[in-house]
């Protein structure tokens, strides 16, 4: 049976779908996505770009510089502004990190990493035998290799 999953912004204005499932799911405690997800956490699916393909709309891009010689490509929907997905190194970076609460169905999602657990709110628990990280790794070594 095929893989395809939907989804999209709040508003309805834009659409996506998703025909591979993610090469993994994560979780980053970072104080930066605690302020963008407006919550304790934010979650990201790692998407392959072949298998990403917006249906409706058109996203809108942010640029954020996470160091000096790094930016972070943060796409959203231009009306309602909610977060669709991002690129950790631009165009560089083969995949989308797809924001997974914008799927039509999240129940089968459970993030296999947590990144900045030092920064975890202290009444966040985080489940045993995930693969956790104090900060960010140096690498992109935990991505599981893609096929």
């Amino acid at each position: 049976m095929a893989f395809l999953q939907t989804g999209g912004c709040q508003c309805g204005a834009i659409r996506y779908e998703v025909s591979a499932p993610p090469v993994t799911v994560y979780t980053c405690h970072c104080t930066e996505c605690q302020r963008q997800s407006g919550s304790a956490f934010a979650m990201a699916a790692v998407i392959p770009e072949a298998h990403f393909r917006v249906t409706r709309g058109t996203p809108k891009m942010y640029a954020r510089k996470t160091s000096a010689t790094k930016t972070m490509e943060c796409w959203f929907c231009p009306d309602c502004g909610t977060r669709l997905y991002h690129r950790p190194g631009g165009t560089a970076y083969p995949n989308r990190n797809l924001k997974p609460g914008t799927l039509d169905d999240t129940s089968w999602l459970a993030p296999q990493a947590h990144f900045w657990t030092r920064s975890a709110q202290q009444w966040v628990v985080i489940p045993e035998g995930g693969t956790c990280y104090e900060t960010q790794p140096d690498t992109l070594a935990w991505v599981p290799a893609q096929p």
